[in-house]
């Protein structure tokens, strides 16, 4: 089932993400409202005409209008709030989300889920450093990956749905993962690369040390300007899977550290040799 402009969407969370697919949606023509708690948030996304209509109430009227309802809420509400108000959800509603995490999510929500109402789970790859709706931008998803993270509950016709709404934000490449393939690729791509931005910018206090970095330390802890409140979730939601990777990189660390204690100039050179290889299958094109 492709998204089509008729459908009405509403995007319950009017941050930055929530925000940059409300910008997308409009300029491709889709008539999009916003449940978001914040006033000053419906204003802005008003004025610069990124929705149609937007309010902090729960209004029931505006829930049962939509078509398609996309969460972009921390975890833990966006379950919350599946269980407050799912009565309000029109018959064939089909709900997405960007959540960042998705086995302590996905299951929760489609267990309670009304049979008439289908949730499919989708991640888009994109963000910046900064929060909230004044900075949201679409074109953040313009070289960005998108993936859809169907269940066994999920029908055909819901992915192709969530997979036409990556399509139609222009996302560059669009993929399926299970729930727990997921998880553990986001616990290495993404969690432990901010893990180690942050012990970075924690492992050393000298003063004025910004006086005189190049931009390879800067690259290297650009998402070290973190949400602490959001990503204190996603990593305690993930902690498994997060750790194992921790354990992961300490032992390559210790055996880096190792082989530079011990002069091993060949070895320290494979590892480099190594990490060029695997760095160019990343590069964007």
């Amino acid at each position: 089932m492709k998204l089509i402009k008729k459908i009405d969407i509403l995007i319950v969370g009017l941050g930055l993400l929530g925000g940059s697919y409300a910008k997308g949606l409009k300029k491709m023509g889709f008539s999009v409202s916003a449940i978001t708690k914040s006033r000053s948030s419906v204003d802005y996304a008003l004025k610069n005409g990124m929705i149609d209509y937007g309010t902090t109430e729960i209004e029931p009227d505006i829930i049962a209008k939509a078509d398609l309802v996309i969460f972009a809420l921390y975890p833990h509400i966006f379950v919350d709030w599946i269980a407050k108000y799912q009565q309000y959800f029109k018959s064939g509603c089909i709900l997405t989300d960007v959540t960042g995490v998705k086995g302590s999510v996905v299951y929760k929500v489609q267990d309670m889920l009304r049979e008439d109402v289908e949730f499919i789970a989708a991640h888009p790859m994109a963000g910046k450093e900064v929060a909230g709706v004044q900075n949201s931008d679409d074109a953040i998803f313009h070289a960005a990956n998108y993936i859809v993270v169907p269940t066994e509950k999920n029908t055909p016709e819901a992915i192709e749905l969530c997979r036409s709404l990556g399509e139609i934000l222009g996302f560059k490449q669009i993929a399926e993962l299970s729930v727990s393939e997921h998880d553990e690729m986001i616990a290495f791509l993404s969690q432990l690369t901010h893990c180690i931005a942050i012990s970075l910018m924690c492992c050393n206090n000298s003063e004025g040390l910004e006086k005189y970095t190049g931009d390879s330390f800067r690259d290297l802890t650009r998402i070290a300007r973190i949400n602490d409140e959001m990503w204190s979730e996603l990593f305690l939601s993930n902690k498994a899977a997060l750790l194992n990777e921790m354990d992961r990189f300490k032992s390559t660390f210790d055996e880096l550290y190792d082989k530079i204690k011990n002069d091993d100039r060949k070895g320290i050179r494979d590892m480099m040799r190594l990490s060029t290889e695997r760095r160019g299958l990343f590069d964007k094109v």
